[in-house]
């Protein structure tokens, strides 16, 4: 199979690349144009998300487009310009990229565009599976418009796959590597109540879920990609300590984390969000690391 994909260089794109090299699929990226030829392999085709200028002959013919760009939800302070920025990296690039695909004679198949739970917003005790509504605030409102700018590739009958990804628990990338610090410091704790649910999933499964979205054919739409066993924060904390064999006994109130992060404190840190992956159980999707302790053990070795 032929694939291209967005954001070849992040956490997720990174190991999906190696793994569908490795399993004889033929993988290229989209590169801006003027990108070093040092930097670039043959196939990869240019393109400028901004502009939305494509070399459409070396898109044409391609099995999957696989859509991972956007800039880090957590990668600093939400200030006008970053909630642009994180707005842009996501809904524009989305909206240019559609457009360019739309003007192949021989466009992709099948269209993996990521997502993420944000969409559901701070929902307290609430089980949401990929039928239940979004919320309200500022990630809900992106994450919302994301998808409706990825929907569109269905105009040229590509089956689209929305991947809603929870907390991906990786030492190398995503939210698990800024919770470490605290805790190898002796200063580790829950956030806040410690009520709040958090959804997460191994990096090893997020990309068998993405592989698995890749080829079979019943999945389409939103998937939520999370483990089936979502944890409060009071617990997921506590499975952190052991599996670093550290105390945990520092908890960060509330309003000490608003004072710090500011908007971002809540919609990442205090919201709760209890994800069930229906539709993955729904195709009986085999989770390697479905237990807590088990899936930080695996991404902390």
């Amino acid at each position: 199979m032929h694939i291209l994909m967005t954001g070849a260089s992040g956490l997720v794109g990174t190991t999906l690349t190696a793994e569908l090299r490795a399993a004889g699929d033929t993988v290229n990226r989209f590169v801006r144009p003027g990108t070093d030829s040092t930097h670039s392999n043959s196939g990869d085709v240019t393109w400028d998300p901004q502009s939305g200028e494509m070399n459409l002959p070396a898109a044409e013919g391609a099995d999957a487009v696989i859509n991972l760009a956007g800039a880090s939800i957590g990668g600093g302070r939400w200030t006008a310009n970053r909630k642009a920025l994180l707005r842009s990296s996501r809904v524009d690039l989305t909206e240019h990229l559609v457009t360019a695909l739309a003007r192949l004679k021989s466009p992709p198949k099948i269209f993996i565009s990521a997502s993420a739970i944000g969409f559901y917003g701070d929902r307290g005790e609430e089980s949401l599976t990929e039928a239940s509504s979004s919320g309200k605030d500022f990630l809900s409102k992106i994450t919302r418009d994301w998808e409706a700018a990825a929907i569109k590739v269905e105009q040229f009958g590509a089956r689209t796959v929305l991947a809603r990804f929870g907390i991906i628990l990786s030492k190398t990338g995503g939210a698990l590597p800024q919770m470490l610090t605290p805790f190898k410091l002796g200063a580790g704790g829950k956030l806040g109540s410690g009520k709040q649910w958090m959804s997460w999933i191994s990096l090893d499964d997020a990309i068998t879920a993405i592989r698995t979205a890749i080829t079979d054919a019943n999945l389409r739409g939103p998937i939520n990609i999370v483990a089936p066993n979502p944890a409060r924060n009071a617990d997921f904390t506590r499975a952190l300590a052991k599996v670093l064999h550290r105390p945990a006994i520092l908890p960060a109130p509330a309003f000490a984390l608003r004072l710090a992060l500011g908007e971002m404190a809540d919609a990442l840190l205090l919201s709760s969000q209890r994800v069930i992956p229906e539709k993955l159980t729904q195709q009986h999707f085999k989770y390697q690391y479905a237990d807590l302790e088990s899936a930080l053990r695996r991404a902390l070795q």
